[in-house]
């Protein structure tokens, strides 16, 4: 199956989601929280992660994970990642029980998209401050795509997590895995990349991208992906556009749908004339409207 088959197929049976003039969501991927021990890249910047995920809870956003949320090609364990990272999961679990948390899954959580797991894994989680198990995602589905419909001028986006675009991490993601788990995770902490990562590999990344952008070319579909942690907004001419991730050493990025227009974000530092820190949002350039990409 070529990769323009596995990107197709990703929307077969997607979850679709409503999208209107006044519709928020906001769209977040790569976030590989982990266990906290030294390659938990996400530790670092949890506090932003929290810091975002407050702000859109406020400002009524629709939350949409697109893939790779938990690092579970390194780390066996699910419950562990869940109680490294309490805060974060109590704010995901109260946008779930808003009916405003959907999620597709990556390859390197590609074991959410079993019913079984979402089952044992996914109804709860254990709270530290109150030392009680608190509800997470009961009854939880993730999508291997998800589409916002548009009700307005049919322009939809198409979203899904971009390794389909890539052989090894799609078709021989158990391959992948093991690599993953048992070879590049130590030599990782030797200072060694990955280079089966396509986010740490830029040929390979350049080469899912590419393909990512022809298909959303061809099939005029305006598609947003993660995968390759390379934050971007696309053009009317290249209507392929990607999130970036949450483990970036300089922050964090998403993007936001508002008004039916993209706005590239990035959450990161910044220093107040007093000399004191302060979490900050940053747009990263001008928003642009969907009707452009029509």
């Amino acid at each position: 199956m070529s990769s323009y088959s596995r990107i197709s197929k990703a929307f077969q049976h997607p979850c679709r989601l409503p999208l209107y003039q006044d519709s928020r969501y906001v769209l977040f991927s790569d976030c590989h929280r982990g266990t906290g021990r030294s390659n938990d890249n996400f530790l670092k910047n949890e506090f932003l992660y929290v810091s975002a995920l407050k702000y859109y809870e406020e400002q009524g956003y629709t939350y949409l994970e697109l893939g790779d949320g938990d690092e579970l090609w390194e780390n066996r364990s699910f419950c562990a990642v869940k109680s490294i990272h309490p805060d974060s999961f109590e704010l995901l679990g109260r946008f779930f029980r808003q009916d405003r948390f959907y999620a597709v899954y990556g390859n390197h959580d590609i074991i959410k998209r079993k019913k079984k797991f979402c089952q044992t894994y996914c109804q709860d989680y254990f709270c530290q401050c109150h030392q009680c198990s608190r509800s997470l995602f009961p009854g939880i589905r993730f999508y291997s795509g998800i589409i916002l419909e548009d009700q307005e001028h049919q322009m939809d986006i198409y979203l899904t997590h971009g390794h389909q675009a890539d052989f090894l991490n799609s078709v021989l993601w158990p391959v992948s895995r093991f690599l993953v788990r048992y070879i590049w995770r130590p030599l990782e902490q030797l200072g060694i990349p990955d280079p089966t990562s396509a986010a740490k590999n830029h040929r390979k990344k350049k080469s899912s991208e590419k393909r990512l952008a022809r298909w959303a070319a061809q099939q005029h579909h305006l598609l947003i992906t993660g995968h390759t942690h390379h934050p971007m907004i696309g053009t009317p001419s290249s209507p392929y556009s990607n999130t970036g991730s949450c483990i970036s050493p300089s922050g964090i990025t998403c993007i936001e749908i508002q008004d039916r227009c993209l706005t590239l974000i990035k959450w990161t530092l910044g220093t107040k004339p007093d000399r004191t820190l302060y979490v900050k949002r940053v747009p990263l350039g001008t928003a642009i409207c969907i009707d452009d990409y029509a």
